[in-house]
């Protein structure tokens, strides 16, 4: 009982959570060529030899708080999810609140090839699909021998 008091949370939970963000200190912003280091929203980054995909999982989101801009060959999404649950007050009480709200912002360093002009931005279902053209010139081609 003696336990319960000091320690209200789950210890080795809180530890795991340490962890984590010890860990993302610790790794690279997410681009094409590394790994993602977690975050809201979580992100799929991939390639196709005609375009570069993002796909940014975000549901509960307004579409008209999404900003998408492409900068530089860097992709910033970034927005706000407000709170979906009451706040606790004198009549009701909150014990557990794991969905994030506020402001977010996740940045996706891109190729050198990728067409700045092309880019279209497509969200449905709680996932944001943003797909970033390559160039014409830098597309594989085969050339016939002669």
């Amino acid at each position: 009982m003696l336990y319960r008091s000091l320690f209200p949370r789950d210890m080795f939970a809180e530890l795991d959570r340490l962890q984590r963000e010890m860990q993302n200190v610790f790794d690279y912003s997410p681009s094409i060529r590394g790994l993602g280091r977690g975050g809201y929203p979580a992100l799929n980054v991939g390639s196709t030899p005609a375009s570069v995909e993002i796909y940014a999982f975000a549901p509960g989101v307004d579409p008209a708080k999404i900003e998408v801009n492409l900068d530089r060959g860097v992709l910033t999404i970034s927005g706000e999810r407000k709170l979906a649950v009451p706040q606790s007050d004198e009549k009701n009480t909150l014990h557990i609140n794991e969905r994030f709200d506020g402001r977010f912002r996740r940045v996706v360093s891109l190729p050198d090839d990728i067409d700045p002009s092309a880019v279209s931005a497509d969200y449905h279902d709680g996932v944001l699909h943003v797909s970033v053209q390559r160039r014409a010139a830098a597309q594989p081609r085969r050339i016939e021998v002669q």
